[in-house]
Parts: structure tokens; C-alpha cells; sequence
């Protein structure tokens, strides 16, 4: 075992080292820090009201317009960085977002009406860069126009999922502390400058080029029109029903585990609980390497999806701290897979004319979903515990895994191959024609 284990860890290693390779190591630690401020504003615009105006339902509702807000909007910064390139996009909505950020806290210290607020909110939410569905496509498209293996590309988002789930963990981790020692509102001027700085350095990176808008060549308006019209593949809304179903997981569970600590008089270990699900599931994504190639994304999707079903029924009877701890942290090992696998299938069926744009809806698709379980669990919560949160968990998971089970996913098969442009520009063909 020893023996076999060895060059399965080298190759594993050796693939990381190809990604990394492909954008040098400065892209993924900007990209990181340029999407931590997105995990960081959900939660620390609701601390913030809370603690600015006394009122929770204030500050849920600031929180649930920002979600509103990026979850409208998100589908829009990905179809303009298709449109015209990431550069552009990137760092106007970095800017945007930095201005919304920093008026949204001047208007809680100064104690705005809720409606003013929920306004500001949704500006906060609305101006989100998408870093994140960014990074993922820029990585992707560097991948393809190197010429790498399909097992360099599932690695690739592999390490982008990962990176998200760190900062989903890290970001409310800041909030929760700044929270204790001073303010929320330092958690969220952090995140304004944050975005500001690195959004605008991930935006400004030579690597925004690769991605080739639809706006280049000889005619960027009749490009942007054939872009537009270029169909997306019906299995793409299957793909972003089990998105939306695996965000609603996420905002069941959130509610569940708050009400069971609670319940235990151990509110202050919710987090802790939250974030060792997280971790678990980064720890499972960059293990995702190693799976063989020959298990392809269909299987792959059908098996993450029956293990989040088959993890999840153990909540229904969790009632104590520990237990609650054992049961999370091994239904984490079936979330980034999940997302790393319905990520790779969105890449291969859709146009590459519009990959930044389904990256985008796909994101939108996960964080609407948790936040409408977030209020929807919430209210049942109080009415019947912390089991018919968790009841909600394993529902949402049995119909991911119905359509995984009943879903065709297609590969995009090139029908607007003399269209606008390739997936991306490829500078080897400008260089020597």
C-alpha cells in the first residue's frame, strides 16, 4: 500500500504544481484575498445592523437583500467580463463594491432607517466582483489553451473550490472575532479595502488577457450579438438546480446546527461546528486529484450525491455536542466534491463564449439557495427544532441526488466554432501565423 500510495501522492503533487504553474503563485493568492471580502459582508453586514440598531430583524433583512442583490446581479458581472473581457469588469465592480461596502457601514453607525439600510445592502451585494466564478474560469481557459490533460483542468477546479471553501470558513471566522474584540464594522472596512486592493490586483493581472472577450476582432459589436445568441445547453439548468439544492444544504444545516448548540447552552460552538464542516470539505476537495480519470464527472456526480444523502441522515438524530461535531465534519467530505464535479460539467456544456457568465449563474444559484433556506429553516426551526432543519438537509440532498440519477449532461460540441473566438486567445497563433 505503502508503495502505491507514494506515486499517487507525487502525481497528485506534481499536477498542483502544473496549475500553480500556469498563472505563477502571486494570481491564487490575490484571487483568495480578493474573494475573502464576499465571505465576509453576508455575515458581517448582518452582525453589524444587529449590533448597530438592537434589531434582528433589521439586520436580517440587510443581509437578505445584499444575498438578493449578488444573486440578481452575479449572472450580469459574468455575462459583461464575457463581453468584454475580465480586466474592465473586474475592477470598475472592485471599486463599486468598495464604495458600497464602506456607505453601508456609515450608514449603520449613523443609524439609518431598516429600509435605507436594505437598500445599501442590496447596492453591497449587487457590486460583488465575483472573484470567485472569475478565477475559476480565467484558470480553466489558461488550462485549455496550454493544451493540459482533462486531469489538469479537473484539478484546476478542484484548487479553485478549495479556495472558496477556505475563505466561506475563514471570512465569518474574522467576522466572529473582530465581533468579540471591537466592532463588526472593522470585519467590514477590512473587507472594503480588501476588495479594493486585491480585487483591483486580480483584475489588473497579466493573466485577465487570457480570457478572451467576445468584443475582440475586427467587429466587436456583430461578436457580442453572436455571443448573446449563442444558446446554452438545456442540462445547464439541471447543473444549477443541484447548485441551488446543494446551497439550500448548506443554509439548512447553518440553521440546524445553530439551533442544536443552542438548544445544548453551547451557542458561542456553532462556528467552531460550521467551520470544521468547511474544512473537511476544503480537505476533500484538493483530494479530489487523486481520483482516476477513468471515473468520469457523470459517476463522480451521482456518487458525491448519494454520499451527501446517505452523511446527512445520521442529523436527524444528533442531540449532542460531540455528535454533532462527528456527523458534520463527515458530511463535509461530500460538499466539494459535489460542487468541484457540477463546476467541471457547467465548463464542458457550455459555449465558450459565455463560460465567465454560467460560472457566475452557478455561483448565483448556490448562494440563493442558502439564503432562502436560511429563512426558511430559520422560521421552522423555532417552531419545531433543530430536526426539521436538518430534515430539510437531507431533503434537499435526496433531490440533488434525484438529479444526478435522471440529468444528462452534454459537451459542448463546438457549434459556433467560426463564431466570435475560441475559448481563449492563444498568443503562440498571434506570435507565429
Amino acid at each position: 500500500m505503502g508503495t502505491t500510495g507514494k506515486p499517487v501522492r507525487r502525481r497528485t503533487r506534481d499536477t498542483y504544481r502544473e496549475v500553480i504553474a500556469l498563472t505563477g503563485p502571486l494570481l491564487p493568492c490575490v484571487s483568495f484575498l480578493g474573494r475573502l471580502p464576499t465571505a465576509t459582508i453576508q455575515f458581517g453586514s448582518v452582525l453589524l445592523v444587529a449590533r448597530t440598531s438592537g434589531s434582528l430583524s433589521a439586520a436580517g433583512l440587510t443581509g437578505g437583500a445584499l444575498a438578493l442583490g449578488q444573486v440578481a446581479c452575479g449572472p450580469v458581472v459574468g455575462r459583461l467580463a464575457d463581453r468584454h473581457g475580465q480586466r474592465r469588469v473586474v475592477l470598475a465592480f472592485s471599486l463599486a463594491n468598495a464604495v458600497a461596502v464602506t456607505v453601508l457601514v456609515a450608514g449603520a453607525l449613523t443609524g439609518l432607517p431598516t429600509a435605507v439600510l436594505a437598500l445599501l445592502g442590496a447596492a453591497a451585494g449587487g457590486t460583488v466582483p465575483l472573484v470567485g466564478p472569475l478565477a475559476r474560469a480565467r484558470l480553466v481557459a489558461l488550462a485549455r489553451r496550454s493544451g493540459a490533460p482533462e486531469a489538469t483542468v479537473g484539478v484546476a477546479l478542484s484548487f479553485e473550490s478549495t479556495l472558496d471553501e477556505i475563505s466561506f470558513v475563514l471570512g465569518p471566522a474574522l467576522v466572529g472575532i473582530a465581533s468579540v474584540l471591537a466592532h463588526p464594522a472593522y470585519a467590514m472596512g477590512g473587507a472594503a479595502l480588501l476588495v479594493a486592493v486585491c480585487g483591483s490586483a486580480f483584475a489588473l493581472h497579466p493573466t485577465a488577457l487570457a480570457v478572451a472577450p467576445a468584443s475582440a476582432g475586427r467587429d466587436p459589436a456583430r461578436a457580442r450579438a453572436r455571443a448573446a445568441l449563442t444558446p446554452m445547453p438545456n442540462c445547464v439548468h439541471s447543473l444549477r438546480a443541484s447548485l441551488a439544492l446543494q446551497g439550500a444544504m448548506f443554509g439548512a444545516c447553518q440553521a440546524g446546527i445553530t439551533a442544536l448548540t443552542a438548544r445544548l447552552g453551547q451557542e458561542n460552538q456553532a462556528g467552531l461546528v460550521y467551520a470544521a464542516m468547511g474544512v473537511m470539505s476544503a480537505a476533500a476537495g484538493l483530494g479530489m486529484a487523486c481520483v482516476p480519470a477513468r471515473l468520469g464527472l457523470p459517476p463522480r456526480w451521482r456518487l458525491a450525491t448519494a454520499a451527501a444523502l446517505v452523511l446527512s441522515l445520521p442529523l436527524l438524530r444528533t442531540q449532542s455536542l460531540a455528535g454533532l461535531y462527528a456527523v458534520v465534519t463527515v458530511l463535509g467530505v461530500a460538499y466539494a466534491p459535489h460542487l468541484i464535479t457540477v463546476f467541471g460539467l457547467i465548463e464542458r456544456a457550455v459555449p465558450p463564449t459565455r463560460l465567465a457568465e454560467a460560472m457566475a449563474v452557478a455561483t448565483s444559484a448556490l448562494v440563493g439557495g442558502q439564503a432562502l433556506s436560511v429563512a426558511v429553516t430559520g422560521r421552522l426551526t423555532d417552531a419545531y427544532g433543530p430536526r426539521a432543519a436538518f430534515a430539510v438537509a437531507s431533503t434537499a440532498a435526496a433531490l440533488t441526488f434525484v438529479i444526478a440519477l435522471t440529468a444528462r449532461p452534454t459537451t459542448y460540441s463546438g457549434r459556433a466554432k467560426n463564431a466570435s473566438r475560441a475559448r481563449v486567445q492563444d498568443e503562440r497563433a498571434r506570435t507565429n501565423p
